[in-house]
């Protein structure tokens, strides 16, 4: 008996030594574990994106949040040119427009680039510009300030160029022109339908500036009022805010008769005074792009859009 009792007591020993040294084993092998596997992990994310790219085999790219199905731009070529929808939803494989309208896809936007080359019948300068068709293809379906239009964009100057002393030249970036119907057209004699641009707003010097109409004789009679010479030009309006070259967002509301031009949800005028009042006159659509305001050899601007909106 006593000497299975010591054999008892030896085993229990044995026993007791082999669990203590599986305890130390686990126990080691747990404070490990933790890192090996952290390692693991994060081995495993960093090979994640080539394969993936490998997988694929795609190309990122992004693209202008842009419809362009009531749009027609107009270039700085030919008399000048231009291309309506549905024409221009091709711009990316247009050989006409793709070295003046083409997408930015590194950044996901739609550049304008223009330079002084041919103008429109009213204008000395260029542009590649885009104008509202409310009526794809049409220039007849236009808005008055009744009615009201709503256009926004996120935009940004990319590059343009200096001047004799070194000042950088303005481009206009987005527009409100006037139109006159076709009744009114034949009321004054005009050989077409152009009224003066109500909202002109521009890139100057990195900041936003906004130039208006105003009418200069408050007592013109309703068909005196419907000649361009009538109307002039305000004093102008500079927002604050530097956008210099980097992305900035516009809007234009227009609604009962009283237009707004909001800059980066920020800064805002108004303009809701007897002028506008009487601008209800005219029909209008919108304008958006780049239309270089100098006609200066070598003069060239780039301006890049990321979106463009415009509702009614």
């Amino acid at each position: 008996m006593i000497i299975l009792k010591k054999h008892n007591i030896i085993l229990k020993k044995a026993f007791l030594g082999i669990m203590i040294l599986l305890m130390a084993f686990g126990c080691h092998k747990s404070n490990e574990d933790p890192q090996q596997e952290a390692d693991k992990e994060q081995v495993v994310d960093e090979e994640e994106p080539n394969e993936k790219e490998e997988t694929n085999g795609n190309t990122s790219y992004k693209l202008p949040n842009i419809d362009l199905s009531h749009w027609k731009v107009t270039l700085p070529i030919g008399k000048p040119t231009e291309v309506k929808p549905p024409e221009i939803l091709d711009y990316a494989t247009n050989e006409t427009l793709k070295p003046f309208f083409y997408n930015d896809s590194v950044n996901g936007a739609l550049v304008f680039y223009t330079y002084p080359g041919a103008s429109t019948a009213n204008s000395s300068y260029s542009r590649t510009e885009l104008r509202e068709q409310m009526v794809p293809g049409s220039n007849s379906t236009n808005w008055t300030f009744a009615e009201g239009g709503n256009m926004e964009g996120v935009l940004q100057m990319d590059d343009i160029s200096k001047d004799a002393d070194g000042k950088y030249h303005r481009t206009i970036i987005m527009q409100i022109h006037g139109r006159l119907t076709n009744a009114q057209r034949d009321l004054i004699r005009e050989d077409d339908n152009n009224a003066p641009p109500m909202l002109k707003i521009y890139w100057n010097n990195g900041y936003v500036r906004v130039k208006t109409k105003v009418l200069k004789d408050l007592n013109a009679s309703s068909t005196e009022i419907l000649h361009t010479d009538a109307w002039g030009d305000d004093k102008g309006h500079t927002f604050s805010t530097h956008v210099g070259f980097d992305k900035f967002k516009l809007e234009v509301k227009v609604e009962n008769e009283r237009m707004e031009v909001i800059l980066n949800d920020e800064e805002s005028i108004v303009y809701d005074d007897i002028h506008i009042k009487k601008w209800g006159v005219f029909e209008n659509y919108f304008k958006a792009g780049n239309y270089l305001v100098t006609k200066d050899k070598n003069a060239f601007s780039k301006v890049k859009y990321y979106e463009l909106k415009v509702t009614h």
